[in-house]
């Protein structure tokens, strides 16, 4: 039947509807033989009514195999129960097929009673995921956060507490979100997208805010008689960011993505019927208005966001191989660093290189998507252990301590020589976190932090100094070795 492969085209084959695969997009094998409804065509009962009635339901089932294979929402939502009724509908026709005895029917009947509870086994699955629920919790944690800075102040008459303690907390949800994991289903990772597209919309638009705040605006009236108009759009402007941060996040109430786009639309052209020829002042500021304007406009297209399965599923997005071309380099070179430490040879030293694939990495573009600009950060992150590793153990060889050198200053580099040797094991570790070596390592690194601890400078401002970038240099050791380890993905 045609909806075998359907969530195989959307990412999910079926079996039966006995089994659901979980893995990632696989591609569908072709059959050796005809399909066994199709076998009946032929000899048995091509025109027998039952038959007849299968091949309607197939249909039906076939037509709403894409829509749950794509289905990212929740049980509450309205489309997920239209999706359950239809296919409930479907189970009971099928159950109603009066097959007359006859096997050829019998087995027919059961075929699509199979596929259309594969369906609603697959949809139930879905919106009741434990990484679903995990996107709905963070998703709303973010409403919450936005409703009671943002939102609630702007619609009692007030203003909205935007500080860097808010764009802190937002970019932490990001952050949560990407970390989520999909187990490569399709409805996940769009549903995963839509959430951060959203989140990360709203960071913009706050950010744009708290970048208006540091102006020397609005303009004084007398300075031309077109300020007055300008300040007057640019209070509904501040008006109108407040509104579209509450779309973005599901806070709106009756206002629509399309009535706040014609509100905008029409200070644009208010702002494009003034005459502030002569005045180059009020001629900028109704261009940084109208800019502002055109950057609330921008976020206004996200109602369909999510739809298109190249912006979710990454693995054939140029960025992200370019990401995974340059960590195959460094992983290239990162085996050469360690075999050759192995040895005791520190001539080879690849560090222009790997500078050079940090800037290679820093001019990939990430068109704002949230999971490209994560992948992007861990590769900077595996090519900055590399430098640091070699960095380290390059002073710790030209390392020629004086005999009025003070104790706690050696003692501080005792503890980096034993790190020295920890982040080469970290940065060769391949494993995971149940693995005991993984544990070994953790224990190791948290007994240095101890050491570093119980050092005691005695007011020595190099000790203290050293014993600082010593503990940073150990955390970030254990940064990543956590990293590598929490099975995160694009």
């Amino acid at each position: 039947m045609a909806v075998r492969w359907l969530c195989s085209l959307f990412g999910k084959p079926f079996d039966g509807g006995k089994r659901m695969d979980h893995g990632g997009p696989q591609q569908q094998q072709p059959h050796p033989h005809p399909h066994p409804m199709e076998a009946q065509q032929q000899p048995y009962h091509p025109q027998h009514p039952a038959m007849m009635r299968l091949y309607e339901v197939q249909k039906e089932v076939a037509s709403l195999g894409p829509q749950v294979c794509t289905f990212s929402g929740l049980q509450h939502d309205r489309d997920y129960k239209r999706l359950e009724r239809e296919l409930t509908r479907l189970q009971l026709e099928v159950d109603q097929v009066d097959t007359e005895g006859k096997p050829e029917l019998q087995g027919a009947r059961k075929r699509a009673a199979q596929e259309v509870e594969g369906l609603l086994r697959y949809l139930e699955e879905n919106a009741s995921h434990p990484s679903r629920v995990a996107i709905e919790e963070l998703s709303n944690e973010a409403r919450r956060l936005v409703d009671e800075k943002v939102v609630a102040p702007q619609r009692a008459g007030g203003v909205a507490e935007i500080n860097d303690e808010l764009v802190d907390a937002l970019q932490e949800l990001v952050l949560k979100l990407t970390q989520v994991k999909t187990e490569g289903r399709v409805p996940l990772r769009k549903a995963r997208y839509r959430a951060l597209t959203r989140l990360c919309a709203v960071q913009d638009v706050i950010e744009g805010r708290t970048q208006q705040q540091t102006l020397s605006l609005p303009l004084s009236g007398d300075t031309h008689e077109a300020v007055h108009r300008i300040n007057q759009v640019m209070v509904k402007v501040s008006v109108a960011r407040s509104q579209l941060v509450a779309l973005l996040m599901g806070l709106s109430g009756r206002d629509s993505c399309a009535h706040l786009s014609r509100i905008l639309t029409e200070m644009q052209v208010e702002l494009d019927a003034l005459d502030v020829s002569g005045n180059a002042a009020v001629r900028n500021y109704r261009k940084q208005v109208v800019e502002e304007i055109n950057g609330l406009l921008k976020h206004l297209d996200l109602e369909g966001e999510g739809d298109d399965t190249r912006r979710y599923d990454l693995a054939q997005n140029n960025s992200i191989r370019e990401i995974e071309a340059v960590r195959a380099h460094v992983s290239h070179l990162r085996e050469g660093v360690l075999r050759h430490c192995l040895m005791g040879d520190l001539t080879f030293r690849p560090k222009a290189e790997l500078q050079s694939l940090l800037m290679h990495l820093d001019q990939v573009d990430t068109a704002k998507n949230p999971c490209i600009r994560e992948a992007r950060r861990r590769a900077v992150v595996e090519v900055q252990a590399v430098i640091t590793f070699l960095d380290l153990r390059e002073a710790l060889a030209r390392r020629y301590p004086g005999p009025t050198e003070h104790p706690s200053h050696r003692a501080v580099w005792m503890v980096l020589g034993s790190l020295s040797d920890l982040q080469a094991q970290v940065l060769g570790f391949d494993g995971k976190r149940a693995d005991k070596s993984y544990m070994m390592l953790e224990e190791l690194l948290t007994k240095q932090l101890l050491m570093l601890d119980a050092v005691d400078p005695q007011g020595d401002e190099t000790t203290k100094m050293a014993r600082k970038q010593a503990v940073k240099f150990a955390q970030n050791i254990l940064s990543y070795l956590d990293m590598k380890t929490d099975e995160w993905e694009y």
